[in-house]
């Protein structure tokens, strides 16, 4: 029989157990978003495509979150929190999409994997979240397998490669803010109201640039094979972003950053599968690289789950 000395460490146990395969689901899914961005962005300028995104994502949440009687839930700081969210995963997005006109998916997935090493820099600043050498090894060797997998060369994509690097600042402040939302919001809620904001934000730009004459900004009616397209990235959109959140609310930020660095597998998969890029030898020692510090980290916190980490950070308690 369990003792009430033990219950705690056990809850803590279980609670890391399922927020790391919540991610490790999550991440795994992501890159649908990227190929049927890539496939709609033939036809659809990338910012109707990240529009597209947020309004798929949103009817998807908006029936559930008033079935749960939630919509009103929430403050005036969340309210802004959930803003700058919206705005950051439209900018992200948009970058992402143009850098995907050009560039094959797995390439700008692994310059995009700059982002957990940023996010564990950042969550260890802002966050105060503490941060040991074994993982920013993990990271950094991820980071290498992802270098190895897309062999970098700015002389042939040009400037379009910082894309991703700007996708990835984006993204890892967007990842804090969930954090620090994600402890007082009900999932469904969240991808609502970010999704507003995003749709907000993107159709804004879309007018700015119309009205400036810039003709990747100015909107088309898709194919029908596109709107397939532009479904499947708002399905992928809002099933890894449920995953994602869930995973944020029960585990670190910085935890769980190495294990994005399994996107890049399923990346290179879909990649090969939809596209015909086919990895070559050097790519699959990436991956393998990239799948073993991966799982080195879900192994180290398996371990160590008996051993509740304390989180001081000012940032998730305030009101």
């Amino acid at each position: 029989m369990q003792s009430l000395k033990d219950a705690p460490a056990s809850r803590h146990q279980a609670e890391l157990t399922m927020g790391l395969a919540l991610m490790f689901v999550s991440v795994l899914m992501s890159p649908l978003i990227d190929i049927f961005s890539k496939l709609a962005a033939v036809t659809v300028p990338p910012i109707e495509v990240t529009a597209a995104r947020f309004a798929f994502q949103c009817l998807f949440a908006l029936p559930i979150v008033f079935w749960k009687r939630n919509w009103v839930t929430g403050t005036w700081r969340q309210a802004g929190l959930h803003a700058i969210r919206g705005g950051l995963l439209a900018l992200s997005m948009i970058s992402f999409v143009t850098t995907l006109q050009v560039m094959e998916v797995a390439d700008a997935i692994a310059i995009f994997f700059v982002e957990p090493i940023i996010l564990t820099i950042l969550s260890s600043i802002f966050l105060k979240e503490t941060i040991g050498w074994r993982r920013y090894t993990a990271c950094a060797v991820g980071f290498g397998g992802a270098l190895l997998i897309i062999q970098p060369s700015f002389q042939q994509v040009g400037v379009v490669a910082l894309l991703p690097v700007v996708t990835a600042f984006c993204v890892a402040i967007h990842v804090m803010l969930t954090r620090i939302v994600a402890l007082r919001e009900e999932a469904w809620s969240m991808q609502l109201k970010t999704g507003l904001w995003g749709l907000l934000f993107s159709l804004l730009a879309m007018e700015i640039g119309r009205r400036l004459g810039a003709s990747s900004f100015v909107p088309v009616i898709p194919s029908p094979v596109a709107m397939l397209h532009l479904l499947g990235v708002g399905v992928g959109a809002a099933v890894s972003g449920i995953l994602s959140v869930h995973a944020y609310r029960a585990v670190k930020a910085s935890t769980l950053a190495p294990l994005q660095y399994f996107e890049i597998v399923s990346a290179t998969l879909f990649g090969w599968l939809v596209f015909d890029n086919f990895p070559d030898l050097l790519k699959w020692v990436g991956i393998v690289i990239i799948i073993a510090s991966g799982l080195y980290i879900l192994w180290r916190e398996r371990r160590f789950a008996s051993k509740p980490v304390s989180d001081t950070s000012q940032a998730l308690r305030a009101p």
